[in-house]
């Protein structure tokens, strides 16, 4: 391969689709889209042309480029998002901080609707309000709302098989509908406060309650004017931290964009039914203003991916060339999105807001993903990292389990346990490890940025192996660690093997970066371990299930998805057992007795 890259117009079409540039290693370093490759390439290696610094460290860099052609420009745009996604090009526009937020959930559908947090918006008719960049936050918001407004806090599985009111019901915390006969007109007045509460009509919601505290004084009905004044309390301290900025209904987002010594900072508004709920920075060194449309097309891009809330209207800096982005976004909101400058003089002043909060973005120098790119020698700042553990009980129900970290904080939601049935009774770590090397490749992204392996060289080089199958450029950070000298749990001198390396990395034992490694192993090794032990004792309880006079698979199934734990079976009822599908009054009884006989 030649030192220069020489463009050459017509080794390329005029279509649309995906280009993608590559250094002397032949790693990516840039993803791109255009409406016509030929142009939109021609204009990177022009010498007229005045190039941006990062733009011309960029070309200097380029020693080949492909492509990859689409239909559309459209098809294209979406193509360059998963490609960057992926890879995280070094002169990419790359969101690192993409973890979703905390939103509150109000299930409107359910009889009895119930607030939950979670982090996905889904079509299901449900009512979604956020969102807050701390969890922590979120949580005990809910958590006081629940002390003052007893909706159920309980799940549908639990709702639904519950045969007594649980504790929240005892402490007055919830109105038991589960098994009590709950007034619903009354349930519904407390989940339309909640509504108001969190659909920012706080002021409207504080003055009928007051109201009514006032009435019920002087009906001298003093329990009813406490219950009302402590909701009005709980209402005050959850809307406190939140200003008024806007004098309408509509959800916003803004995106302001600041310049410091050290490179480009975006600062990110969420204004709610007119309050400013929330704030982000994001940052980027070593870029300018003039990358500025780049940076906020391809940031509103990525960070308004698949299960973000996504607001009706994205206040830019500038204006947005691109009218496919918000054909994208309306797409995955369902619903019209206008990207545009500030049109009031109130979205004016919140735009100078967000430029003053992205003008505090800075780098973050000292992470521990930093640490860890520095320490383990790698190509890129692992902020995504995925640590699997194989096991096995005496080479019975052999498993891998998958925990991920994000900017170095347990991203629950994504653990992920894979079986292998094919692989029953062998005891072959490596032969699993390879085994999920090749179905995480066949799961898609998000890509981690490093695989973490619990084992040692044999480990890392089956999963090695197994990538290189699967994917000719495939760019995962590989480390595995292993046990000391001792081979005692706890041991601070654990070793790091990377790959083309014969002796372990250097990492001192009980430094902060081992430390981090070693409880990201620990994680993987008892979450794999815990759904083992419960697949085992489920699989034992089904097996004393179908032991049973009258109860075949079938039946077993239905008797855990009625009453979901043994417990549950043999506490329940005649009347409980005959509800259940297909099952008649002589095989109730039959079933029924059966499961007497397992309490004694």
């Amino acid at each position: 391969m030649s030192t220069q890259f020489k463009f050459f117009a017509a080794d390329y079409p005029d279509t649309p689709g995906v280009y993608l540039m590559k250094n002397d290693r032949g790693t990516i370093i840039y993803v791109g889209k255009a409406k016509r490759l030929r142009r939109r390439l021609a204009s990177y290696f022009q010498k007229s042309t005045g190039h941006t610094p990062k733009t011309k460290a960029l070309v200097a860099k380029v020693r080949k480029v492909d492509v990859l052609l689409t239909a559309t420009e459209k098809e294209a745009l979406l193509l360059e998002s998963g490609l960057i996604k992926k890879h995280r090009p070094r002169y990419n526009v790359v969101l690192k901080d993409d973890k979703q937020y905390v939103l509150f959930k109000l299930d409107k559908q359910s009889r009895f609707p119930r607030l939950t947090v979670t982090r996905k918006v889904l079509r299901d008719g449900a009512v979604y309000f956020g969102p807050f960049t701390s969890g922590a936050a979120a949580r005990s918001t809910r958590k006081l709302l629940g002390k003052v407004f007893p909706l159920r806090k309980c799940s549908d599985h639990a709702f639904n098989n519950r045969v007594r009111p649980c504790l929240y019901y005892d402490i007055h915390q919830c109105l038991g509908p589960c098994v009590l006969d709950v007034d619903r007109d009354l349930y519904n007045d407390y989940v339309r406060r909640v509504e108001m509460l969190l659909s920012g009509k706080s002021s409207e919601l504080v003055s009928t309650l007051e109201k009514r505290m006032e009435a019920a004084s002087k009906d001298l009905a003093f329990e009813k004017a406490a219950e009302l004044r402590d909701q009005i309390r709980a209402i005050k301290k959850t809307v406190e931290g939140q200003v008024a900025v806007i004098h309408d209904n509509r959800d916003r987002d803004i995106v302001g964009l600041a310049q410091t010594d050290d490179g480009l900072g975006l600062g990110l508004l969420f204004v709610r039914q007119g309050r400013l709920l929330d704030q982000k920075q994001f940052f980027w060194p070593g870029l300018t203003l003039e990358e500025g449309p780049e940076v906020v097309q391809s940031f509103l891009l990525q960070f308004y991916g698949k299960g973000r809330f996504i607001p009706s209207v994205i206040v830019a800096p500038h204006d947005v060339e691109e009218t496919l982005l918000s054909e994208v976004l309306a797409e995955r909101r369902n619903a019209p999105v206008r990207i545009a400058p500030p049109r009031s003089s109130q979205e004016k002043k919140l735009l100078e807001l967000a430029r003053a909060v992205a003008f505090q973005a800075k780098e973050k120098k000292d992470t521990i993903s930093v640490r860890l790119m520095k320490k383990l020698k790698l190509g890129v700042e692992p902020f995504r990292i995925e640590c699997v553990d194989a096991s096995h009980l005496g080479g019975k129900d052999m498993r891998v389990g998958q925990v991920v970290f994000e900017d170095g904080r347990r991203n629950k939601e994504a653990s992920r346990i894979y079986s292998f049935p094919e692989l029953e009774g062998s005891s072959d770590d490596y032969a699993a490890l390879g085994a999920w090397a090749k179905r995480r490749v066949e799961s898609g992204p998000p890509w981690p940025d490093l695989v973490l392996i619990d084992g040692g060289r044999g480990q890392l080089s089956a999963v090695e192996a197994a990538l290189t199958e699967c994917v000719d450029d495939m760019c995962w950070e590989l480390a595995a660690i292993a046990k000391g000298p001792s081979r005692r749990a706890g041991e601070l001198d654990d070793l790091i093997f990377r790959p083309g390396r014969k002796n372990p990395m250097p990492l001192k034992g009980g430094s902060p970066e081992l430390l981090f490694l070693q409880m990201v192993r620990d994680t993987a090794h008892r979450f794999v371990l815990g759904k083992q032990r419960r697949s085992r004792k489920k699989t034992v309880l089904n097996s004393q299930l179908t032991s049973l006079s009258g109860v075949g698979p079938k039946t077993a199934r239905l008797l855990w998805d009625r009453f979901g734990s043994l417990a549950s079976m043999t506490g329940a009822s005649l009347a409980e057992i005959r509800e259940l599908p297909g099952v008649g009054k002589k095989k109730a009884e039959q079933i029924h007795s059966a499961l007497q006989s397992l309490r004694h």
